[in-house]
């Protein structure tokens, strides 16, 4: 056997030695897919079917493109030069720079990141003489990004005769004109100019195709459609095409990502090769059985069914807490459970779906003096949203704050520029003021153009408004009377995605934080909210571990794919929150989240733990869910159900819905149309459920309300 060959099972050598010019892999959760993409490159290699300098491999971050070069130079025993393996942005670069005047470049073009870019929107909408308000840099960053996406310019789009889409079309066309003058290239840009670049020059697209015979792609599911178009348009009708993905784990629809390509790419190549790997190296037998139930739920999916030659395994444990903090302390103490009988503490992972929730489980590992680390995000008081409301309150409790004054003068943005800012900081320096103290007095002596003396002006007024409103107030209801004075809410409302919509989550749990405080025996001196503001602040100083300490885990859901653990907490289980409630009403949305739960579940190797609670404390106020629907779906003998108190049984839900009713169905009525099931409430003919119609959410009794399943 050759050494591309070695420690495959059947189905990956199909894979890896298929003939055909086309192939689709469908890789199941740790069924090995990146194992297959290097064999098939070294197959490729060994075999003279392809020379190095005659291979294209796209992958998604730079990490894995240097891990997969890496691996294929050892499993072959020798360096491999010649290769083109990257990003799609980090090939788009390479082309760009070796064409720049085919792609109508500067040679010495420049790549500008994301900052730099909304800098130089805001000097866009300021020269267009737009409200800078109402016309927010970032909202068109993420227009501008968007029609990059999908291979549009600025001349292709149409306004419909729509005030606003006009206004937004003119930024755009502006904004590439700037970047035209000065030679600056954003990484949407990167790689709509390289599609232009092989769709305007016959020659040179004709150049590549013979050159790259073989190309390959890794995490298929979640290119956008510029990147499929991309692709197709090189590979053309006659290169060999090997696209590695999985339909069930696509989870990036937010950022553009199209699970619809896998299906694309079946009517586009009808002679293509279909492989599934679904033999699991990872997770029991049991969590595979589990995972395999709740994905058979989703329509619009290829279709294949995990196993291992593994172990059984335990049955997955289900929780049912009083609230959010008995379900940290559960947590907790499982985690303290395993440690003590020989896992690391970084053998445990708890996930959730919104980066809020890290805050309760935050406090509770603190408490219990358990390492942990936030994965691919901040702890919870380091988040920006979170320390720009703070500084907010610090302001409003001290006007000789400067670090806070700084942080918030312009943010949200109010038209306050960095000319009126440095006036400020040279004032309090040369008169030994404040940087409150010197806006005042910069006001009053007239020393500032009429706008920005308006401008300041507001935001001081702001400031003091608002901190008469905070008197006799309790902490919480401080936040809240904050964070509205702010405008933070709409500020990050107005951040396209699930980013923005985050950082609200992230403001109504600071309420929530603030609602909870106890002093402890480092603050119980200070006055109550000088005790809150000391605690955020050494919570936020105190380093969490590096991703080399032993500590536990915490991240999203989104950020927990292409990771594995030994135990995995998947926390907050519950209806509204997971599935979220922005995806209910929407089946394909609902089919994403039901995609992110079945990523979670693969997580784990040998344990994992699901939990909901009866309460919750969630955007500072307290709400009573239900379980999630996404529980139902697991066959009840993979379930051991763990409960305390009143909250309700998994098996009682399932009674409720065996009236023919379940949550997420369509149904019809006959007076308001067609709908989509909600909630539902009580049992048999008392039956209560809530139906999402065109016309608006309804409550009805079901024995009465006729309602036909569809």
């Amino acid at each position: 056997m050759t050494r591309a060959l070695e420690r495959l099972n059947t189905d990956q050598q199909q894979a890896v030695t298929t003939a055909a010019a086309q192939a689709l892999v469908l890789a199941g959760a740790g069924s090995g897919k990146t194992r297959v993409l290097v064999h098939r490159i070294a197959w490729c290699l060994e075999q003279g079917l392809a020379a190095p300098t005659g291979i294209l491999a796209v992958t998604f971050t730079n990490k894995a493109a240097a891990e997969m070069r890496g691996r294929i130079e050892a499993l072959l025993n020798r360096p491999l030069g010649g290769m083109w393996v990257g990003t799609f942005h980090g090939i788009a670069h390479r082309l760009l720079r070796a064409h720049w005047r085919e792609a109508r470049l500067s040679e010495q073009f420049q790549i500008i990141d994301a900052d730099d870019q909304q800098k130089m929107l805001r000097r866009v909408i300021r020269g267009l003489d737009l409200d800078e308000e109402q016309w927010q840099a970032k909202e068109a960053q993420w227009f501008i990004s968007a029609r990059k996406d999908e291979g549009l310019r600025p001349d292709k789009l149409h306004d419909g005769d729509d005030p606003g889409m006009k206004t937004m079309i003119h930024i755009y066309r502006s904004y590439q004109e700037a970047c035209e003058r000065a030679s600056l290239v954003d990484f949407g840009e990167l790689l709509l100019r390289a599609y232009e670049l092989w769709r305007d020059t016959p020659g040179l697209l004709r150049h590549y195709r013979e050159r790259f015979f073989h190309v390959l792609v890794d995490e298929f599911q979640d290119t956008n459609a510029l990147q499929y178009s991309w692709l197709r348009l090189l590979v053309g009708e006659s290169a060999n095409f090997f696209a590695v993905g999985d339909d069930d784990q696509s989870i990036y629809s937010w950022r553009g990502a199209q699970v619809e390509n896998m299906q694309r790419f079946r009517r586009d190549y009808p002679q293509h090769a279909l492989i599934r790997l679904e033999q699991n190296y990872r997770s029991t037998g049991t969590i595979l059985d589990a995972a395999n139930a709740l994905i058979s739920n989703n329509t619009a999916r290829l279709g294949k069914k995990l196993w291992t030659n593994g172990q059984r395994g335990e049955a997955i444990k289900l929780y049912a807490a009083y609230n959010d903090i008995d379900e940290a302390r559960y947590c907790v103490d499982r985690i303290r459970l395993w440690h003590d009988d020989g896992d690391r503490f970084a053998e445990s992972a708890i996930l959730y779906r919104t980066s809020a929730q890290s805050r309760v489980m935050e406090d509770a590992l603190r408490q219990a003096e358990m390492p942990y680390r936030v994965h691919g995000g901040f702890k919870f008081y380091e988040r920006a949203e979170v320390k720009d409301a703070l500084a907010y309150l610090r302001l409003m409790h001290n006007r000789q704050d400067d670090p806070a004054f700084e942080r918030i003068i312009n943010t949200p943005t109010r038209g306050i520029g960095n000319r009126t800012v440095d006036e400020i900081r040279n004032t309090a320096r040369l008169e030994r003021l404040s940087l409150w103290e010197a806006a005042v007095r910069l006001i009053a002596a007239r020393e500032l153009g009429a706008r920005a003396a308006g401008m300041l002006g507001s935001f001081l007024r702001l400031i003091d408004l608002a901190a008469e409103q905070l008197q006799g107030l309790a902490l919480d209801s401080m936040l809240d009377t904050v964070i509205e004075h702010s405008g933070l809410v709409e500020h990050y409302r107005k951040e396209k995605g699930d980013r923005g919509l985050d950082r609200i989550d992230n403001l109504a749990e600071l309420v929530s934080a603030a609602r909870d405080f106890v002093p402890d025996e480092n603050t119980e001196e200070l006055p109550l909210v000088a005790a809150f503001l000391s605690h955020a602040a050494l919570e936020a100083g105190e380093g969490q571990g590096s991703e080399f300490d032993d500590c536990v885990q915490l991240m999203t859901l989104h950020a927990a794919k292409g990771l594995e653990f030994t135990n995995v907490l998947i926390v907050g289980v519950e209806e509204g929150l997971f599935p979220h409630s922005r995806s209910i009403s929407d089946p394909n949305q609902l089919e994403e989240e039901r995609r992110l739960c079945y990523v979670g579940v693969t997580r784990a190797r040998q344990r994992l733990v699901m939990s909901f609670a009866e309460s919750r404390r969630l955007h500072g106020s307290d709400y009573y869910p239900q379980p999630s629907r996404f529980l139902r779906e697991f066959p009840s003998e993979l379930i051991e159900e763990i409960r305390v108190g009143g909250a309700p049984t998994v098996q009682a839900v399932r009674e409720t819905e065996a009236n023919g009713l379940r949550l997420g169905q369509r149904v019809l009525h006959r007076t308001f149309g067609e709908g989509i099931v909600l909630h539902l409430e009580g049992r048999g003919a008392h039956t209560r459920v809530q139906v999402n119609f065109p016309g608006g959410v309804k409550w009805l009794v079901a024995a009465y309300a006729a309602l036909e399943a569809m």
